[in-house]
C-alpha cells in the first residue's frame, strides 16, 4: 500500500495527529459521523461497513508499522473508528446510545480488560485493529443490555 494512502487511512484523514488523546478524538468523530450518517440506513449497513474498514485499516496500519518500525503508534486511529462503529451496530441512532456507546467503548479500550489485552498481542496491523474490535464488541453488549433492560 502506498505510504501516503496508508498514513491517510490509518490516521482517518489525520484525526490521529490531533494532540492529546487522538484515540478519543477519533472515537468522538466516529460517534458524530455515525449519528448523522446512519439515521435512516438499514441496520446491516453499519456492521458491513465496519468489516470493510477493519480490513482496510489492518492493511494500512500494518504498512505504517512496517514503514516506521513503531509497535502501535498513537496516531493510528482507524482502529478506534472501527471499534466505535461496531459498538453501535444494530443499535438505535440516538444521542443516548451515542453517549453510552462512546463512554463504554473508551473505557474498554483504555482499561483493556481480559480479552481486549489478549487481542492486542497480535502482531502488526491485525493487533492494532483487534483490541479495538474486541472493545467495540464489549461496548456493543453494554448497549444491548441498556436497550433491553434499562431503557
Amino acid at each position: 500500500m502506498n505510504r501516503i494512502a496508508a498514513e491517510w487511512i490509518s490516521t482517518v484523514f489525520y484525526i490521529g495527529k490531533l494532540p492529546l488523546a487522538p484515540g478519543t478524538w477519533a472515537s468522538i468523530a466516529a460517534t458524530v459521523c455515525w449519528y448523522f450518517i446512519f439515521q435512516d440506513v438499514h441496520p446491516f449497513v453499519l456492521p458491513a461497513v465496519s468489516i470493510f474498514l477493519f480490513l482496510i485499516g489492518a492493511f494500512a496500519s500494518d504498512a505504517v508499522v512496517q514503514d516506521t518500525k513503531e509497535h502501535d503508534p498513537s496516531r493510528i486511529v482507524i482502529d478506534e473508528w472501527v471499534g466505535q462503529w461496531l459498538a453501535f451496530s444494530m443499535m438505535p441512532v440516538t444521542i443516548k446510545t451515542g453517549l453510552i456507546g462512546l463512554i463504554a467503548f473508551r473505557l474498554f479500550d483504555i482499561l483493556k480488560p481480559g480479552p481486549v489485552k489478549k487481542a492486542e498481542k497480535l502482531s502488526g496491523g491485525w493487533g492494532i485493529m483487534a483490541d479495538d474490535v474486541v472493545a467495540g464488541i464489549m461496548a456493543y453488549f453494554v448497549l444491548l443490555i441498556f436497550h433491553t433492560y434499562i431503557q
